[in-house]
């Protein structure tokens, strides 16, 4: 039985949990193999049993596990109507482990076309995966230096997060920029639209009165000229009365001979 999706972490065996799961099982948790033969009866057999240990071994050996699975929980999955848990593995890794893991790592990055450099989920998802393998070998080991690795694995996760929050905000924040500038960008538009029709508009009331002021000025010109040539002329006429009077007085006044 092999579960749906395959993991840098090395696990033991699936145990079969139940075999009719209409009705609702529990799920399993700290899940541990009897060290004599099973008798249950499944697709696959159970993990070959351990040696029997002194109490103190067997206590240490419990509690590792115990850690172990609040570290890495059982994972749990349904195929043919049958609900299968499988539990991360206790067993001590060998320098050959960590070598195969290291080209595991490579040969995974390489399938499924992680970048070398950037963003990438892929690559993210792997290294989380082989990180949690060596919390998980560490821990058997020492368990104590297990529990300090998950506290630098969870603040790496949380501070990731915080920077994915950061960036989803502040994508949100840009988007929302560029939409109240596109939507200014319309209005400002619409509002140069409107002041360079005005301005057409007061430019076309210019021309007008121009041409409303160049008619005034050269009826008052004609005007003036008019009036001017009538003051001439009576003046003229006044002149010309004025020499006839004068004329007319000279003559009664001169005495005669």
């Amino acid at each position: 039985m092999i579960p749906p999706n395959a993991s840098l972490v090395k696990y033991d065996n699936p145990v079969l949990v139940s075999r009719n799961t209409d009705k609702k099982t529990p799920r399993a948790r700290a899940l541990k193999v009897s060290p004599g033969p099973s008798t249950a009866t499944g697709p696959v057999p159970n993990p070959p049993g351990k040696q029997k240990l002194a109490p103190v071994d067997a206590k240490a050996a419990q509690q590792t596990d115990e850690i172990l699975n609040s570290l890495l929980p059982p994972r749990e999955w349904q195929e043919g109507g049958q609900l299968w848990v499988q539990q991360v593995s206790s067993t001590p890794a060998t320098r050959l482990d960590v070598v195969n893991l290291q080209e595991e790592l490579d040969r995974r990055l390489q399938q499924r076309q992680a970048r070398e450099t950037g963003i990438c989920p892929v690559r993210r998802e792997l290294y989380s995966q082989c990180f949690d393998e060596l919390i998980r070998q560490v821990t058997i080991n020492c368990a104590e230096r297990g529990l300090l690795l998950l506290r630098v694995r969870d603040e790496i996760r949380m501070t990731i997060a915080a920077y994915q929050t950061l960036y989803e905000s502040s994508v949100a924040f840009g988007m929302r920029k560029a939409l109240w500038a596109e939507q200014g960008k319309a209005d400002m538009e619409k509002k140069i639209s409107d002041l360079e029709q005005e301005k057409r508009d007061l430019e076309k009331q210019v021309n007008e009165l121009k041409g409303k002021c160049e008619q005034i000025e050269k009826r008052a010109q004609e005007q003036r000229q008019v009036e001017e040539k009538k003051h001439a002329e009576e003046m003229q006429f006044l002149k010309r009365t004025n020499t006839q009077l004068k004329t007319q007085l000279e003559g009664i006044i001169a005495p005669k001979k």
